[in-house]
């Protein structure tokens, strides 16, 4: 899923940004949600610190309540977040030379006074195309609406039982796709593998492997169960390596 993060407290503004993020994302068939804060408070930390999918900020550089380059600061080195972009918005242009030099790896730097609606959308433009060629993904259509889940996201996938449809288990919720085990293994790559009749594992969340109580641990802290006798020294080999 794709998460906006707007921090701005000027709230005409605020809502202005909202609405050219819901034009851009009227022409996309993608899952995508909006956060909006007014300031940088323990919300903000949490949603920076949370395991909800990819994240674009956009962050008003000076507010009451704290500096977007500290947040950006805080998303890189406290958060150890360096995947997420990150858009500085300001209408003071000398902090432009401040926020490119402090090596946090900003997407971009807009100015509010200067055709801002329209560098916005760029912007958004080229975070699409950051998000579609840098992350592996898992795409379907359910419900008339397009998902798309991040490999590094999915923890395992199982059948469904008495359906033909399978559950996604992922890092930040459960997702019902419309498709067999078989037609998803087609589509998976070899970081992915069949564990039991009815799961499919992904070995990059593979935390610990208990051989002797037959248990995978993820490492989000979740378990499973279920491995069949004839996967047993497979997934111990994939593992180890």
């Amino acid at each position: 899923m794709l998460n906006f993060i707007l921090c701005e407290d000027d709230l005409i503004f605020r809502d202005e940004v909202v609405k050219q993020i819901e034009n851009f994302m009227m022409k996309i068939d993608l899952d995508y949600k909006i956060h909006v804060f007014s300031n940088y408070d323990k919300r903000f930390e949490r949603i920076v610190t949370s395991d909800i999918g990819f994240k674009i900020f956009f962050l008003d550089i000076k507010t009451k309540y704290g500096s977007g380059l500290d947040a950006a600061r805080y998303i890189r080195e406290e958060a150890d977040d360096w995947v997420s972009l990150i858009i500085v918005i300001t209408a003071f242009s000398e902090y432009r030379y401040e926020a490119l030099t402090n090596r946090l790896f900003l997407l971009d730097f807009i100015n509010k006074l200067d055709n801002c609606k329209k560098k916005i959308q760029e912007d958004l433009k080229i975070a699409l195309k950051h998000y579609f060629n840098r992350f592996r993904s898992l795409k379907y259509q359910y419900n008339y609406t397009v998902y798309k889940i991040e490999y590094r996201h999915i923890l395992y996938i199982e059948k469904e039982p008495d359906s033909k449809r399978c559950i996604i288990h992922t890092t930040y919720g459960d997702f019902k796709i419309p498709k067999t085990l078989i037609e998803l293994e087609k589509l998976l790559d070899d970081r992915f593998l069949k564990v039991y009749r009815s799961i499919i594992v992904n070995l990059d969340m593979i935390r610990m492997y208990d051989e002797k109580n037959n248990f995978i641990f993820f490492d989000n802290g979740e378990k499973l169960t279920s491995v069949s006798r004839n996967c047993k020294k497979r997934l111990i080999q994939k593992v180890e390596k």
